[in-house]
């Protein structure tokens, strides 16, 4: 016997019919006293800097999370693919408390007996020469740009100061001076001025362009996420990312592939830049690096870009600290072992399709790779009533961009599963 959503309802005349959503784990979800007095608290207390969706979640298993008035919800949003393992994975909480009850931190002032292991793994792992570990992901970023600028004047002998650092326009890898100095989007640069000086934007997925720049003598890298994610997955044409690593070598330029979003099997591929079997010269990740349990970010690359820093030129005081080596590797464990890139390449598929036979009145485009999808709704129809309406079905997303919605649930997720959830989506915009 099917289980129903209460919502979407489909007019037919003057009848409401109610839609049934096969095989349904989660119900029409009412939103309660207990959550608002959480919400009234957060906007008495805390600064005004985010605009969450109303629901309060205290807890979460897999797929799933639930608020504190018992609303269960498919998670689509996986905080912004940082527990692409899954909310609280058995394997990495028990990795994380193993930890945490023998040494959580000792800063690098001392060694510790978890960063060489840890640093041996994954730079085995991904095939490079060194690791430089960070904390969050905008941290990888400002790490990699440090690292361009270090190599630009001590090995390809760019003038002190005048090297430059290239951007693709929109862009989006955080909030810091530096991050915001690159952005084309007026809400993460509007009123931070003055911006970072040598920082240069191109158009994304425009080869000709690209070459035109890279063309500077001046220039040390160039940095861009192979999926741009915050843009509304912007995927770009087929051969761009070969395309990129030619003309990065060809001028001598360092190409620094931002994968914090798309890369740990996000996009069906342990890194995006795997779909063209191209290798960046440095890669940041972050978010997934810890299954969403803590902050744990870091920096790829070889020794000729790794070893121009020195002792006391660039650190952290929690960065490689032992309790996060010991949950990094054992989220990367998680991904290879559970083989969740190829979960999320199959099951990707499987979402499109299913999609793409949404009404283009209303739907104009579905895009993605792996489980990194978005959808761009017609503008008539507002992005954020959209996922207040699949909030109360049972689901949560977030508008970007005002027409598009991301949908990236944790790579844990089942076909079933994948396919209920595919059918509140549809239901969902189709009854709007």
């Amino acid at each position: 016997m099917l289980k129903t959503l209460l919502l979407p309802l489909i007019s037919e005349g003057k009848k409401l019919v109610i839609v049934p959503v096969r095989n349904a784990s989660v119900s029409a979800a009412k939103i309660g006293d207990k959550s608002e007095a959480i919400f009234k608290r957060e906007s008495k207390f805390g600064a005004h800097n985010y605009s969450p969706l109303g629901v309060a979640i205290n807890r979460g298993e897999g797929v799933f999370v639930w608020d504190v008035e018992g609303n269960k919800f498919f998670d689509f949003l996986s905080a912004y693919s940082a527990v692409n393992q899954g909310h609280c994975h058995p394997r990495i909480i028990k990795a994380l408390t193993t930890q945490a009850s023998k040494l959580t931190l000792t800063s690098r002032a001392f060694y510790n007996n978890l960063l060489g292991e840890y640093e041996e793994f994954v730079t085995k792992l991904f095939g490079y020469d060194k690791v430089l570990p960070m904390n969050t992901g905008v941290e990888g970023g400002e790490t990699s740009c440090k690292l361009a600028r270090k190599w630009a004047y001590k090995v390809k002998g760019i003038p002190n100061l005048k090297a430059k650092i290239l951007f693709a326009e929109g862009n989006f890898w955080g909030r810091t001076l530096s991050a915001v100095s690159s952005s084309t989007d007026p809400s993460a640069y509007a009123d931070y001025g003055p911006f970072m000086p040598g920082f240069e934007l191109v158009p994304y997925n425009n080869i000709e362009a690209l070459e035109e720049k890279l063309k500077d003598p001046h220039m040390a890298a160039f940095m861009m996420e192979p999926i741009q994610g915050e843009a509304g997955v912007v995927v770009p044409d087929a051969g761009y990312l070969r395309a990129v690593r030619d003309l990065c070598t060809k001028y001598n330029v360092l190409w620094i592939a931002d994968e914090v979003q798309t890369g740990l099997a996000r996009t069906g591929k342990r890194l995006a830049c795997d779909h063209e079997n191209v290798r960046p010269d440095m890669v940041v990740l972050g978010k997934a690096l810890s299954g969403g349990v803590l902050p744990v970010s870091c920096v790829l690359a070889d020794d000729q870009v790794m070893l121009t820093i020195k002792p006391g030129e660039h650190g952290s005081t929690y960065g490689g600290n032992p309790l996060a080596c010991a949950v990094a590797m054992e989220a990367l464990k998680v991904l290879e072992e559970e083989k969740l890139a190829e979960n999320a390449e199959r099951l990707g598929k499987i979402l499109r399709a299913s999609l793409n036979t949404l009404p283009k009145d209303r739907v104009k485009i579905v895009r993605g790779k792996g489980l990194l999808n978005a959808i761009v709704i017609d503008k008539k129809f507002d992005a954020s009533k959209v996922c207040k309406a699949l909030l109360k079905n049972g689901l949560l997303a977030k508008p970007t961009h005002g027409d598009i919605i991301r949908l990236a649930p944790p790579l844990v997720i089942t076909e079933s599963q994948l396919n209920e959830c595919a059918d509140i989506i549809k239901h969902t915009i189709t009854s709007m």
